[in-house]
């Protein structure tokens, strides 16, 4: 199932497109080019089809533009979630980078939270603010209504750091919106 959404605020316009069931190549433009860089190795590692167009006001700070884009894509998890019924619930994924390793654990379950550990030995990858990760990872859990937990373990290089970061989310994400054998993963009955 495609999940369409779009945004427009008077600083940003989000088009976003998320099928966890296709591995279709991804498809990014937000004017951002590091930001690019890690959606595409996230759809793709996570092998899941994402298309983003993304158009802000860039000239002030792409602090707009990358958490409306977590806005967007958390808005479509959970329609998609909404959709597909009873999911697996959770995902794990550490990925290594050269010398850097980092994890993402995800929880499906309606409870939005975001706990995210980065000790980036830099501030900046290239010129695009390494603290916008942060933005983008918070903005993602609440509007999905997931438990998101985000954790560098180390690395030399932050670009390393960040880059196993989003591979490793792809790949939980893939993990834990999988359709489930049909039961609520809850011992309540319901999430």
């Amino acid at each position: 199932m495609k999940v369409i959404l779009e945004r427009q605020t008077k600083e940003t316009q989000i088009a976003l497109a998320l099928d966890m069931s296709s591995s279709e190549a991804p498809s990014i433009a937000t004017g951002v080019p590091f930001f690019d860089h890690m959606l595409t190795a996230m759809s793709f590692h996570g092998g899941f089809f994402l298309e983003v167009r993304g158009k802000g006001d860039l000239d002030v700070d792409p602090h707009h533009l990358v958490e409306d884009v977590g806005l967007v894509l958390g808005d479509a998890l959970k329609k998609h979630a909404e959709a597909a019924g009873a999911l697996v619930r959770y995902g794990f994924s550490v990925i290594p980078m050269d010398e850097a390793l980092s994890e993402v654990v995800i929880d499906v379950c309606n409870r939005p939270t975001c706990v995210y550990r980065a000790d980036l030995p830099q501030p900046r990858a290239g010129n695009f603010d390494l603290s916008l990760v942060r933005e983008f990872l918070i903005a993602l859990a609440n509007r999905a209504s997931v438990a998101l937990h985000a954790h560098c373990r180390y690395g030399e290089n932050a670009h390393h750091m960040v880059e196993a970061l989003f591979k490793a989310l792809g790949k939980a994400l893939r993990q834990a919106y999988q359709p489930s054998s049909g039961l609520v993963p809850s011992t309540k009955g319901t999430l």
